[in-house]
Order: C-alpha cells, then structure tokens, then sequence
C-alpha cells in the first residue's frame, strides 16, 4: 500500500510539474505576443500622425499604412487560436467574430476596392481601431507582468463606450460607400450559368453583413459593459447559458 501512495504521489507531483510549465510557457508567449501587437499598432499610430502632419490630407492615408495594417490584423488570428485551446478563457464565438470582421474590412472592403480608401469613414475606424488595440494590448501585457497602471485600466474599460459605436459607423459607412463600385464591377460575384452551377452576389452579401450589425452589435457592446462592471466594480456576473 505504501509503496502504491508513494507512486500516486509522485504522478500526481508530475502532473502538477507539467501544469505549471505548460502555463509558464503559454505566459510566456501571451506576454511576447502582446508586447508584439502593442508595437505594431504603436507603429501604425506613429505612421499616420505622421502621414498627416507632412501631407495635410487624408488622401494615401491608408495606402501609406495598407502593408503594416494587414499584416496585423491578420496575425490577430491567433487569437482564436488560443482561446481554442484554452491558454484565454474567453468566447471563441465572440473573439472570432471580432476579429474575422475586423480582417474581412481589411482585406474585402478597404483593400479591394481603391475607391472606398480615402473616404473619411475609413480614417475614423482607422484611428478607432488604431487607439482601441494600443490600450487592449497594453491591457493585457501589463496585466500578464502584475503590473497594471490604473490608467490603463481604466482606459481599457471606459473608452469602448465611445469608441466602439464610432469604430462601427466607421465600418458601416465604408461598406455603404462600397457598394456602387461593387455593383457596377460586379466583383467577386458568379452569375449563372457557370460550370459550378452556383450563383453569388458580393453586393447583396455586403447588404446583408451590414444589416448583420443589427444583432451582432448590442450583443458584442453589453458583454463589455458586463466585463466593465465586473473588473472596475467588482460585481459578479452570471452569464445565462445560451
């Protein structure tokens, strides 16, 4: 019997050792990879004060910052990945839907269509987007080295109230800016016949995403405002099950 505790116990000190060096490595990378992003928005940042201060005009803007923009929000990706694997305990829904719209405005609206680049609703989600991810990141690299300035705290749950319906508006005009280009050229739709036997239309999809916004954004907004409530006043939050 002892020697059969001895070997649970020792499985049981394995197990524990495994644990705490899986959670030291996943620590570890969360760190880089925050410290990573809050650089690259920081950059981005920089790079349009900067546009806009030699040029006086937000035309180029965007084609100045295209190539660092996409590669950062692409990378963001990952993030879906870790709460997939469980290294963030949160929605993989919800970070999937934040982020896949995020890079479907990138890649399938702003980069596309030229057009659309240097419309001011694209400056404004630019600079949303742009000050909302510095304080997220900075939020979280903080928070993973115990050491987290109350201003930035504060920040990180205070600013969405404004800045995430003025990051929305932004997307929204830019897609309804859109859709003249996209119905005239008829991009990425297929009419039939064709040897697929499918039919698509990219303007009517873009019409139907935008009224996508409609339930998608209360639902994204109050679970913020329950993460402020329960990390600023330290409520408790029973989440119902869907």
């Amino acid at each position: 019997m002892a020697s059969s505790e001895e070997d649970g116990t020792v499985e049981e000190k394995e197990n524990n050792n495994k644990k705490r060096t899986k959670s030291a490595v996943a620590t570890a990378w969360l760190t880089f990879y925050n410290i990573a992003m809050t650089a690259g928005w920081l950059v981005l940042a920089i790079a349009m004060l900067r546009f806009y201060i030699q040029r006086g005009t937000r035309k180029g803007l965007y084609r100045s910052i295209a190539r660092t923009l996409k590669f950062f929000q692409t990378f963001a990706l990952v993030e879906v990945g870790h709460c997939a694997i469980g290294i963030v305990r949160t929605s993989v829904i919800v970070t999937g839907v934040q982020v896949c719209s995020r890079i479907f405005m990138v890649w399938f609206i702003t980069n596309s269509i030229r057009q659309v680049q240097n419309e001011e609703s694209v400056i404004l989600f630019l600079v949303v987007w742009t000050v909302t991810e510095i304080t997220r990141y900075s939020y979280y690299t903080f928070n993973l080295l115990h050491h987290l300035p109350y201003f930035i705290k504060w920040a990180r749950y205070n600013l969405f109230i404004v800045l995430y319906p003025l990051g929305v508006v932004g997307e929204l005009l830019t897609i309804y800016a859109a859709l003249p280009f996209v119905r005239r050229s008829g991009m990425y739709s297929m009419r039939l016949p064709n040897m697929y036997n499918v039919s698509f239309d990219y303007y009517y999809c873009l019409i139907i995403i935008m009224l996508s916004y409609i339930p998608l954004f209360p639902q994204l907004f109050f679970h913020m405002l329950r993460q402020r409530r329960r990390v600023l006043h330290g409520e408790v939050i029973v989440e119902k099950d869907d």
